[in-house]
């Protein structure tokens, strides 16, 4: 980029946007067409981009040719692909090229949606599109949807309501810190649940200490009648039960809490009840896989992801409330400067009054997009198609004399660990073993650049996590995961000491 290509004291100029728009729409078509030729895990070592960047920057303007060039050159080596379909780690994603250009729009209209006035395109697409979404899911109708960047703020929201639901309190007005007339409060989750309910719990003032987790089952789903017993032992020690998460698609295992026992214990204790589906619960979209969703039509609340398993680029997070008056009486706040005809006569709703933030991009933009662009049928589609090769995948592992299943495959992610047969030693001594065996055979898998797998531990047991979500990933790159950790073992599996 030249002087040419800006206008004094002003932007570049149309006609170099477009040419460097161009160049960089040819790029990511490229990009998403290729990324499989990447290494999928970033190669470099910690601090090797950032030497490669100026420490002071430009004082005058550079050429666009350079930074796109300084992109390929040292941006582009130091990143993880998560786009790639060898993908496997954590719960992989997709930005799908109905996504990218969704976004792109919404990037040139850069409108904040924090009221309807500043922007009721975004307002309104956002309520017809989640609409659009709860429809999709078969959730009830009555709950109102709104957009948050993650599951971990839609949760937070969530526990502020339930919270705010609480008789008497005036947290939000009087606080919780030195007031001896309010009881502590309790939180209830399994011991499965994303570290995100912790974290929220911090940030609103419960503590560590107001989380009580609960132990679960053989499957890893939360055990109920230890729920109940805890929320009666609490009560009795002078504790405040108020709100209780339940998971569809835990973190570590996928597995999916017993939602309708856990919403009657709710209903009959008078607790909020939030739903983390934010992986899980799109499976829903799949009409033979609803049941997934069982027992969220009682739920306050319930938060779902289309940035994880629905093709759509981070961050999207779909929050639902049964109960929106709560949840704007826990964060609506209107100073004179952002008061609107519309919104005092509450005739149109005004997104910041149902969240912490102010500023509000136009997320619903790329999800009206995807779901526009694939459809219900196609995008039910595609889910299907992952959980087969989850299934498929795991159905070798069941068949191998030298890897074990270790959870349940409710959805595509397969929890499993290498386990050689006839291994000496005591039983502990064999467990020590194999950790270090699966660590080192994680670490070896990873190297190679073709996939990427992660970890987590189950009862002690260093776990690997084979997830199943990009939108490129088809059998053959699940044939040469398992091919590859077949090598691997066979290079690494040696005898207990």
């Amino acid at each position: 980029m030249t002087q040419a290509d800006l206008t004094p004291l002003g932007d570049m100029t149309p006609e170099a946007f477009r040419r460097y728009g161009h160049q960089v729409v040819d790029w990511i078509a490229n990009y998403l067409s290729d990324v499989g030729q990447y290494p999928v895990l970033a190669p470099v070592a910690p601090g090797e981009v950032r030497r490669q960047l100026p420490a002071t920057p430009p004082a005058r303007p550079e050429s666009l040719e350079q930074a796109l060039a300084d992109f390929e050159r040292v941006i582009l080596p130091g990143v993880t692909h998560w786009n790639h379909p060898g993908f496997f780690a954590y719960f992989a994603i997709t930005g799908s090229a109905p996504g990218i250009l969704g976004e792109m729009l919404s990037a040139a209209l850069n409108v904040n949606g924090m009221l309807w006035r500043t922007s009721p395109a975004l307002t309104e697409l956002e309520e017809v599109v989640l609409d659009w979404l709860r429809q999709m899911l078969g959730l009830p109708e009555g709950l109102m949807g709104i957009i948050m960047d993650t599951a971990s703020v839609s949760s937070l929201c969530a526990i502020a309501a339930a919270r705010e639901a609480v008789p008497g309190l005036r947290v939000r007005e009087e606080g919780l810190a030195g007031r001896a007339d309010v009881p502590r409060l309790r939180l209830y989750c399994s011991e499965q649940a994303h570290s995100s309910i912790e974290k929220d719990a911090i940030t609103l003032g419960l503590g560590r200490a107001g989380v009580r987790k609960i132990p679960t089952d053989a499957e890893f789903r939360l055990d109920t009648e230890a729920l109940a017993a805890a929320i009666a032992e609490d009560r009795r020690a002078g504790w405040q039960p108020f709100c209780v998460v339940a998971t569809v698609g835990t973190t570590s295992t996928t597995s999916i809490d017993p939602v309708p026992a856990i919403a009657s214990i709710c209903r009959r204790e008078g607790l909020w009840l939030h739903v983390d589906g934010a992986y899980g619960g799109m499976a829903a979209i799949i009409p033979e896989r609803r049941d997934v969703l069982a027992g969220c039509d009682r739920a306050d609340s319930i938060v779902v992801n289309p940035h994880k398993w629905l093709f759509t680029p981070i961050d999207c997070s779909a929050f639902y409330c049964r109960r929106p008056e709560v949840l704007k009486r826990a964060f609506s706040l209107v100073p004179e400067y952002l008061r609107t005809a519309e919104g005092e006569a509450e005739s149109v709703r005004d997104l910041m009054d149902y969240g912490v933030q102010l500023g509000r991009r136009f997320r619903a933009l790329k999800l009206w997009f995807v779901i526009r662009a694939f459809g219900q049928e196609g995008l039910a589609a595609r889910l299907r198609e992952h959980i087969r090769l989850g299934q498929q995948f795991a159905a070798w592992i069941d068949a191998s004399p030298d890897f074990e299943r270790l959870a349940p495959v409710p959805f595509s992610t397969v929890c499993f660990r290498a386990h050689p047969r006839d291994l000496g030693g005591t039983s502990e001594e064999v467990e020590a073993h194999l950790n270090r065996l699966n660590e080192a055979l994680l670490e070896a898998v990873n190297a190679t650049g073709e996939v990427f797998l992660s970890h987590t531990k189950l009862n002690g047991r260093y776990t690997l996590r084979l997830a199943v979500g990009n939108l490129r990933t088809t059998e053959a790159h699940v044939a040469r995961a398992w091919e590859i950790l077949q090598e691997k073992i066979a290079q690494l599996a040696v005898p207990a000491s």
